[in-house]
């Protein structure tokens, strides 16, 4: 069972930026497809950005391409998501998950996830 460990969650005006990231400690981080997801209350659980084992993430929802990037430090074992021109739409609980298929956007295809980090976002 991987365990995964998000931060970097919090409440921020529109316009502005966070960056979250998430953390494992398992040795095969490398081997693993990675990706984002968030669920605002009420709502099904959201594709944000998924990329293969390499440090660049290739796809993102429509709904977050150029404001938000997604990078990994294979080295480090970990993800960030960098979130910038935040809107109160983006207001969720963002999750990390890792699986091994790639280019997949459903939340199926992921067997690990992480806990998840609110970001609220205030108008």
């Amino acid at each position: 069972q991987e365990q995964l460990i998000e931060s970097g969650g919090g409440l921020v005006q529109a316009g502005g930026s966070l960056r979250l990231s998430c953390t494992t400690s398992t040795r095969t981080f490398n081997t693993y497809v990675m990706a984002w997801f968030r669920q605002a209350p009420g709502k099904d659980r959201e594709f944000v950005a998924t990329g293969g084992q390499s440090e660049i993430m290739t796809a993102y929802a429509d709904s977050v391409k150029g404001r938000f990037t997604s990078s990994r430090d294979n080295a480090k074992n970990t993800m960030f998501l960098q979130m910038n021109n935040l809107k109160p739409e983006d207001t969720a609980v963002y999750y990390c998950a890792a699986g091994m298929r790639l280019g997949t956007t459903r939340p199926g295809d992921y067997p690990y996830w992480g806990q998840g980090t609110q970001v609220t976002v205030s108008s």
